[in-house]
């Protein structure tokens, strides 16, 4: 038994169409996203969600009443007349981020409600308010879903790269085995080995341009290696620090679980430089 219109300002007017017709469309929608969704078409997904809530009328905030219940408080899920399949169905691992069915405030009232002449009763009004907060909630997981891939692409390509400047220094030493006065090759390895910017590769890269040095005539090139080499004098440094920082953690937890059988820890030990660029180890209680 349906309930009588209710008149109510605080929801913006919908274009066209019957409460009945606007959400079958979207229900209709929301099931094409969750198509999507399970494919991995996350973009396509987000589109057909939020062309769903574009069918729907508009909620706007009603003005803030103290002790008033939100919509989304202790709620409960339940199905919405015409919704798509449940997330039961939801590929391993997504069930958890896409919603598919609707949930219920125990009593709730704050229902959606007639708007320019187009009337719409209490129990149509629950499952407008519904429907548009499970579509809100999957967009959210569309947008999740996409930094992850942009995230996983981001660190792919700089794998790749890395890997590609490993291969092209590879290849430049075989080359200069055969001409260690190649100068393109040093060149090209001396790039590579710069842009992995470890400390061995830094170094390598010190060695390459010393041998540059060497062999180019021209004094402006010249002047150019020794201006990459002064830039390059710090970040050698700042490498082997960093690089031997996390070789010292490593082994301090190495030691750690080694020394703790006999109520000893890494901190008994303590490494100082040595000034030949090593480091002298003294026993403290």
């Amino acid at each position: 038994m349906s309930s009588s219109p209710i008149h109510d300002p605080a929801f913006s007017s919908p274009n066209s169409g019957n409460i009945a017709t606007r959400l079958q469309d979207a229900n209709e929608r929301k099931s094409a996203g969750n198509d999507h969704f399970r494919q991995s078409r996350w973009t396509e997904a987000l589109v057909a969600y939020q062309s769903a809530i574009n069918i729907l009328p508009k909620r706007k905030d009603p003005p803030a009443k103290k002790g008033a219940a939100s919509l989304h408080d202790d709620l409960d899920d339940e199905n919405v007349p015409g919704s798509g399949p449940s997330t039961s169905q939801l590929p391993e691992g997504d069930e958890d981020c896409l919603e598919d069915e609707t949930h219920k405030h125990a009593g709730e009232e704050d229902v959606d409600k007639e708007e320019e002449g187009i009337a719409m009763g209490e129990v149509e009004g629950k499952e407008v308010a519904q429907l548009r907060s499970v579509l809100h909630a999957n967009i959210g997981a569309c947008h999740v879903k996409l930094v992850c891939r942009l995230v996983t692409l981001i660190l792919c390509r700089l794998t790749f790269e890395q890997g590609e400047h490993k291969q092209a220094v590879e290849a430049c030493t075989k080359a200069l085995k055969d001409d260690p006065t190649y100068i393109k090759a040093l060149q090209r390895r001396a790039a590579s080995n710069n842009i992995l910017d470890t400390w061995s590769s830094l170094t390598a890269v010190q060695d390459d341009y010393n041998v540059l040095l060497s062999l180019i005539q021209p004094t402006s090139q010249k002047a150019e290696i020794e201006s990459k080499l002064r830039k390059l004098k710090p970040r050698l440094e700042a490498a082997q620090k960093r690089e031997t920082s996390e070789m010292l953690d490593k082994l301090k937890g190495l030691g750690d679980s080694l020394l703790g059988n006999f109520g000893l820890s890494t901190n008994n030990f303590k490494f100082e430089p040595n000034g030949q660029g090593g480091y002298s180890m003294n026993f403290v209680r």
